[in-house]
């Protein structure tokens, strides 16, 4: 293989392949960033068989030809080079030889034919959603995805679409995000996709309107930029009936603006994070909510307006689940419905019923 092409282009395609190159892998192949050469491109593939991303830069092709390079040592070489072209040539011995100005590496290479194979993509079972719709999709929910692997299954985020809408989805146990938005797509999909997949795509998307495809088979979900292809793996088992979960009765409703509910919240939070159990207590009544949180190095007393419908309460709850869905919505007020200080609370915008978010509250001891 013999090629030159762009340092700067170059460096911005390993920086987005390297997203799906694990460094925890007990297979050395999987260290590597796959090149290859084709139709005036360059293609570099990063995976770790449950992630893969392939991305393609325009170059000049003097060779053809396909080599493995170790990604965290490639990567470092070409963001340390000037912005001039650099020229790639790898002999038959698989020693690649990079030269940039007047520097000039010599790395040891892998031949292609272990690398993993990413699965093919079926283009006539693919829908459309504009980059920003679905990063501001993920923004909102995936934050509420469970950590641990006791329930895997619930790691991931179910992704469906039915009569012209999708829907995504997380829970962890404590909480529950979802977020609806129209897409124009015929057949009925119901995936879980793990949320480390979602939160690199995330980063890799755009903020403009236009289209990503998204397609489904075979057990794998792919996201197609055009220059960039995501895969991965979906999990398998029995997600949640969500729907079973977030009821729309309620004792008390309030509406409060969301910009001043967060900062009172964040600066109840700096004491609550100091307790054993990271707790802020809410009193809802007359009106006025006063937030509390106390812990042994002191308390700390908010208090803001709001709009009550309905009966007064006292409720607790974790500040960092309350805390996270307020702060994925961008509508400024919002609406809270409550049943009882036992009960789950439901968040949404005021004006929007796209977004929901479920929290449950701590129980309060009676001395609290």
């Amino acid at each position: 293989m013999k090629i030159r092409i762009q340092q700067k282009d170059l460096s911005r395609c390993i920086n987005v392949v390297q997203k799906g190159i694990s460094s925890k892998s007990t297979l050395p192949i999987l260290s590597g960033i796959l090149l290859e050469t084709e139709e005036g491109k360059l293609k570099l593939t990063g995976t770790d068989l449950e992630i893969g991303i392939k991305s393609s830069v325009n170059c000049e092709i003097i060779e053809e030809g396909t080599i493995v390079i170790t990604s965290r040592i490639f990567g470092d070489i070409v963001r340390k080079l000037p912005d001039l072209p650099i020229d790639i040539n790898v002999d038959e011995n698989n020693n690649v030889h990079i030269i940039c100005g007047n520097s000039k590496f010599n790395i040891i290479g892998q031949p292609s034919i272990d690398y993993p194979q990413l699965p093919e993509i079926f283009e006539g079972s693919y829908f459309e959603i504009p980059k920003d719709l679905l990063k501001s999709m993920i923004r909102q929910t995936i934050f509420a995805a469970a950590q641990d692997e006791t329930r895997p299954i619930l790691t991931g985020a179910l992704f469906e679409t039915s009569n012209n809408s999708a829907s995504l989805v997380a829970i962890d146990g404590y909480r529950l995000a979802v977020k609806k938005v129209p897409v124009n797509v015929n057949e009925d999909i119901k995936v879980v996709i793990p949320a480390k997949t979602l939160n690199e795509v995330s980063k890799i998307l755009e903020d403009d309107d236009t289209e990503v495809k998204i397609s489904c088979t075979q057990g794998n979900v792919i996201f197609n930029f055009g220059d960039t292809i995501i895969t991965s793996r979906l999990l398998e088992g029995q997600f949640l009936n969500y729907n079973d979960i977030i009821r729309n009765e309620y004792k008390l409703k309030i509406r409060v603006k969301t910009r001043d509910l967060q900062e009172c919240l964040e600066r109840a939070s700096l004491l609550a994070r100091e307790g054993k159990n990271n707790l802020v207590k809410l009193d809802i009544s007359d009106d006025r909510l006063v937030i509390t949180s106390n812990s042994e190095i002191g308390n700390v007393y908010e208090e803001l307006p709001i709009e009550l419908e309905g009966n007064d309460i006292r409720i607790a709850f974790n500040s960092k689940y309350i805390l996270e869905g307020i702060k994925a919505i961008d509508s400024e007020e919002i609406v809270m419905d409550m049943i009882s200080n036992v009960n789950p609370c439901i968040i949404r915008p005021a004006e929007d019923n796209s977004y929901t978010y479920l929290v449950l509250p701590v129980r309060l001891a009676a001395e609290d």
